[in-house]
């Protein structure tokens, strides 16, 4: 029964995949103007299913963090639909040459861009990942089967028909977009295994969910992070601009990857920065798990554990620690840090330009806040994740990230010899 569910899925996105890659940017474009319309217009519908989704996950208890996430309003949609606008303007990737070159023998060599066929994502309780999702694959040709979180069932459900009413309106097939139906955690493993059809995973969520598609997976996947995201304010900081960057980072939003979860301090400046510091991040009720030093500097800070500078809490939590060096830092940042986005505050350049060279993350920053990293403050329309591996993809996941590339060669009656 699964699989024959999981194949009839699978066959429909072979079969739109076809039909996506035939189509010129131009109709590419006028649909995600469509899609983006008709998520504006139909946006009552859309919060209705989202509110269902809401208060099942409030009564369950769910998270101030993750409630967050799941939470639609009319500017939620509105980024929504101003996301699949950007993606129209974007260049279209598709068909750029990437190289050319001649050999001696006279052929004639391009490698280009192309689609990368059917891509698949699994992820939890974020609905907006459902536009994201549709604009980046249907501007890069590829048909897109999606598997989200129950916590999200009704807000997805509604996106997706929302948005394939609009393809069918400009005459193209619905299944270029497919959302998995059920929520059984066999459908998602069997998701995993449909090899047949699918030629890239993608998983966007916790720790927890990236492992199972990780371990699980016989599809080639794409791993996006989770974000234990380090700021790391120098002995040479500019103290005015450190707090708010500081306070944007952590309590901007909370639920998100990019967030802020870990400060660490050079101990100079400690009794300088710390106080106040503290008192703004306590006015925004954040908890301040942090070392001795920032105990003494803190009143209400709790002690931090070693196990606290390697969570990605998704909390109003900080933890802050002190440190004698910038080379003390980037070794922690290094050792702590899951790859995703890590800042330095300071007006050195020298010691910038080490920090930017030496912290092995996806995206590293100067004297700016880490809730940077995301495709449309990158410019990049959206984002399909955040990915913090090292092959084919790294950083926000944008159109061209969601291309692969083959050679077209050109003769003139070369044969081998």
């Amino acid at each position: 029964m699964i699989k024959e569910y999981l194949d009839t899925l699978g066959r429909q996105a072979i079969d739109a995949k076809q039909l996506l890659q035939s189509l010129t940017t131009t109709q590419k474009n006028q649909a995600l103007e469509q899609a983006a319309a008709s998520l504006i217009d139909k946006q009552d519908r859309l919060l209705a299913a989202n509110e269902k989704d809401y208060q099942k996950a409030k009564e369950a208890g769910m998270a101030e963090g993750l409630l967050d996430r799941l939470k639609l309003s009319a500017d939620r949609i509105e980024a929504m639909a101003q996301g699949l606008r950007q993606i129209a303007s974007l260049p279209d990737p598709i068909g750029e040459v990437m190289e050319c070159f001649d050999r001696p023998n006279g052929l004639h060599i391009k490698k280009v861009r192309v689609p990368m066929g059917v891509v698949g994502i699994i992820y939890e309780a974020r609905p907006n990942v459902t536009a994201d999702a549709f604009g980046l694959c249907f501007k890069t040709g590829n048909a897109v089967i999606l598997k989200g979180g129950r916590d999200a069932f009704y807000s997805n459900q509604a996106i997706t028909e929302i948005i394939q009413e609009a393809l069918e309106k400009e005459g193209i097939s619905q299944h270029a977009l497919q959302l998995i139906a059920h929520n059984d955690r066999e459908v998602t493993t069997a998701f995993m295994q449909l090899k047949e059809y699918v030629d890239v995973l993608i998983p966007r969520g916790g720790a927890g969910l990236i492992r199972s598609v990780v371990e699980n997976s016989t599809i080639p996947v794409i791993e996006t992070g989770t974000g234990n995201c380090h700021i790391y304010v120098d002995e040479e900081a500019d103290l005015e601009k450190a707090v708010p960057i500081i306070l944007n980072a952590k309590t901007q939003r909370i639920g998100v990857c990019n967030a802020c979860e870990s400060l660490l301090v050079h101990r100079k400046i400690a009794q300088k920065i710390l106080p106040a510091l503290g008192r703004a991040l306590q006015e925004k009720q954040v908890e301040i798990r942090g070392d001795q030093t920032v105990l003494d500097q803190i009143p209400g800070a709790c002690p931090a554990t070693e196990e606290d500078y390697g969570r990605e809490y998704l909390d109003l939590i900080l933890s802050v620690k002190t440190v004698d060096s910038l080379e003390e830092a980037i070794a922690h940042i290094n050792h702590y840090n899951t790859g995703h986005s890590d800042a330095i505050l300071t007006e050195n350049k020298a010691h910038a330009e080490k920090f930017l060279r030496e912290v092995d993350s996806a995206c590293v920053y100067v004297n700016a806040s880490t809730r940077f990293t995301d495709g449309f403050e990158f410019g990049f329309g959206a984002e399909i994740g955040i990915s913090t591996q090292k092959l084919h993809a790294r950083g926000p996941m944008g159109l061209r990230e969601l291309t692969s590339y083959k050679y077209q060669i050109i003769g003139n009656g070369q044969i081998r010899q």
